[in-house]
């Protein structure tokens, strides 16, 4: 009998893409052989599962950044990870960086008093020249040039200003994107004037689509859209279907999504529409089971929507309430990008050595073997 230490290489990497994520993690322990494999960029293209956006959680104490966690969902293997967590750094005061942090697309930030960033999957920091607004709560997206996908610039967009140990909530922040190959920061205009009620994170929600940063006010309904080429706000349009009460941004595989909750006189549902871009019409393509809905609350308060999030990527979008008292629970929707089919199912619980957060960052970002294995000397997922 051939043992599989006899294999080829080949072989060996046909096999082990046949596993799924969280085997593939314990299998890349086992010797350099089968690491070099699983971690190779080639082999995320080989592997036999697909290639699906993960649900990031990021929480946040305010007493004590030891108790920080990092969680990320797999929805092909349908397994939640305990990451590495990112420590505040020693010069930034615990508080203020709780306020000026923020995730996406597979990056962790602090923005205030100094710009820093960090792979979410592999933590460390690294600091950038300073905004030319250092800001807390901006919006921050992550984006490649057609001829340079090797080093992603950022947008920061909004916010309130922050100076010393102050904000300014009147001043009207230039958007700012940062080059890493010229390590420096450009400015463009700021948000429009119609936003200026509302121009923190807590107020907006954002989605990159077709070389475009959209915004959207979750409770305004006030939407537009930064050409990250021409560097140009596009017209302020309303973007609010019948009966809205909050809805976010999606930006899918295919298609910008609006997601939000609508007040029937039947009730509450969660209902997605799919925008027109050109237009900004929307049409809507599904609906949260009711069960599925009332799964994410526990009570009959008059205002338990208020805590419900939404955050997506590629053919799925999670909906998600961000209020620890009922630790967090999740439901996906998958959306079939070529029959417009739509599969609603709740998330598994979260793992049960999750501490008390104050604050939750959450975003979505595909991933691969590479990304998650590629870096021998920093720790991995935690399956």
């Amino acid at each position: 009998m051939t043992e599989i230490t006899n294999l080829s290489s080949d072989l060996i990497e046909l096999i082990l893409s046949l596993l799924a994520i969280p085997t593939l993690i314990k299998a890349s322990t086992v010797c350099k052989l089968w690491h070099s494999i699983i971690s190779s960029p080639s082999f995320s293209t080989l592997s036999n599962h697909p290639n699906q956006p993960w649900f990031f959680l990021h929480g946040i104490h305010n007493i004590s950044s030891k108790n920080n966690q990092s969680f990320a969902f797999d929805p092909s293997s349908n397994s939640w990870f305990l990451l590495p967590t990112p420590h505040t750094p020693h010069h930034h005061h615990h508080q203020q960086s709780n306020t000026s942090f923020i995730g996406t697309n597979s990056f962790l930030f602090i923005t205030a008093p100094s710009f820093l960033y960090t792979p979410i999957l592999h933590p460390s920091w690294h600091p950038t020249p300073p905004l030319h607004f250092p800001r807390i709560n901006p919006l921050l997206g992550v984006f490649h040039d057609a001829n340079n996908f090797t080093h992603p610039k950022f947008i920061v967009v909004g916010g309130v200003k922050f100076i010393g140990n102050l904000v300014d909530i009147e001043d009207h922040l230039d958007v700012e994107i940062y080059d890493p190959l010229l390590g420096s920061w450009e400015l463009g205009p700021p948000l429009p004037p119609d936003f200026r009620s509302g121009n923190s994170s807590s107020s907006l929600s954002s989605a990159l689509f077709k070389g475009k940063f959209y915004v959207l006010g979750i409770y305004s309904c006030l939407a537009s859209s930064f050409d990250l080429n021409l560097r140009v706000w596009s017209e302020v349009q309303t973007l609010r279907p019948h009966g809205v009460v909050f809805s976010f941004l999606v930006a899918c595989r295919d298609q910008l999504v609006l997601a939000g909750v609508c007040n029937y006189p039947h009730g509450s549902s969660f209902v997605l529409w799919k925008v027109d871009e050109r237009s900004m019409g929307v049409s809507q393509i599904a609906v949260m089971p009711h069960d599925l809905l009332c799964s994410l609350f526990d009570g009959d308060e008059d205002d338990k929507f208020a805590s419900l999030k939404c955050v997506g990527l590629g053919d799925l979008v999670y909906v998600f309430n961000e209020d620890y008292h009922r630790m967090y629970p999740a439901c996906v929707c998958e959306i079939d990008g070529d029959s417009g089919r739509c599969v609603w199912r709740r998330v598994p619980q979260l793992p049960s050595l999750m501490n008390r957060f104050h604050k939750v960052i959450s975003f979505c970002s595909t991933v691969s073997m590479h990304s998650i294995l590629g870096e021998r000397q920093r720790p991995g997922p935690q399956y």
